[in-house]
């Protein structure tokens, strides 16, 4: 749903009050995103967990949840955003920043059953142009990931296929295994 109907610059979104859910700055206009419900919640949680399992001790990069990223002159809010660790945005103490304008090395999108794919996937796009490594759609109805590579290069998983990871991350799932999260 788009709220507002004078174009903003990037900055005026930014001084606006934060909405339940998030809202994401795209184009000028400024885009609702919808509650998340159970399968999403689930598959957020546990792929933040399993990503931060294996790249917070070695301080590899970090999977921040619904963490709003401002670059390229958008302001979107991945459902996962894996950022190297010391791209982190720090301030001078080493305590983390609260904004982070840049992108996030791997982007991760949940499809929720109200969302398009093709406004989801626009976002993951927009990533790639702007340095983003990796970007993956999950489509939980599906049970289907696209991957996004830098070079806007599309592929589509299901099954037993491997996941890839950016450089560094040791971590190995399937797309079968992270559906099975779906099952309690």
């Amino acid at each position: 749903m788009t709220i507002a109907a004078k174009l903003l610059t990037l900055n005026e979104f930014l001084e606006l009050p934060e909405t339940k859910p998030g809202s994401e700055f795209i184009n000028g206009k400024i885009i609702q995103k919808p509650m998340p419900q159970g399968e999403h919640s689930r598959l957020q949680g546990k792929l933040s967990t399993a990503i931060n399992a294996v790249t917070e001790p070695s301080q590899t990069a970090y999977a921040f949840p619904e963490l709003r990223c401002s670059f390229g002159g958008a302001s979107i809010i991945p459902d996962i955003a894996v950022v190297r660790w010391q791209r982190i945005p720090r301030q001078p103490s080493g305590r983390i920043l609260n904004r982070f304008p840049i992108h996030p090395d791997w982007s991760i999108e949940i499809l929720s059953p109200e969302q398009s794919q093709s406004r989801v996937l626009s976002n993951l796009l927009h990533c790639a142009q702007h340095g983003t490594e990796l970007g993956w759609l999950i489509d939980p109805d599906e049970e289907t990931v696209l991957i996004i590579w830098p070079d806007q290069r599309v592929q589509f998983l299901e099954g037993d296929a491997l996941l890839p990871v950016i450089e560094g991350v040791e971590l190995s799932l399937t797309v079968a295994q992270l559906f099975g999260w779906l099952i309690l």
